[in-house]
């Protein structure tokens, strides 16, 4: 049995809490720019206190709660992970570096061998 996909309806007020979380961002950082001869204070005051209200918007809006929701499902996925042991971290990044070294050999080996069949035998460039 097909499950259809959950589609949430945007509203019309969700739409203008968008809005204006976008117009406050826009009003915190031209704010910064005009408040320049107040000093940094002021600058710093507005920029921060318009962005905390652009994000408080954007929270209480639809994509806000979404947003909020996959965050918290995130995070209990993210404590559910079983990390590996410092022992077990090692041992693996040792298996890295030692792959990497016998890699590199062979690619050494193997670009050595063709330059020499190449060169030497087969077009006599080198004496």
């Amino acid at each position: 049995m097909a499950t259809s996909p959950v589609e949430t309806v945007t509203t019309g007020a969700d739409k203008a809490k968008l809005v204006a979380s976008v117009a406050l961002v826009v009003a915190s950082i031209a704010g910064f720019y005009l408040l320049a001869k107040q000093g940094p204070l002021a600058q710093w005051g507005v920029l921060l206190l318009g962005l905390i209200f652009a994000v408080a918007v954007f929270l209480v809006s639809e994509h806000g709660r979404q947003l909020v929701g996959f965050s918290r499902d995130a995070w209990r996925e993210v404590k559910k992970v079983v990390w590996p042991t410092r022992k077990e971290t090692l041992q693996m990044t040792g298996y890295v570096f030692g792959f990497v070294v016998l890699m590199a050999l062979f690619l050494w080996f193997t670009d050595k061998t063709l330059e020499w069949v190449l060169y030497d035998l087969v077009l006599g460039w080198r004496k």
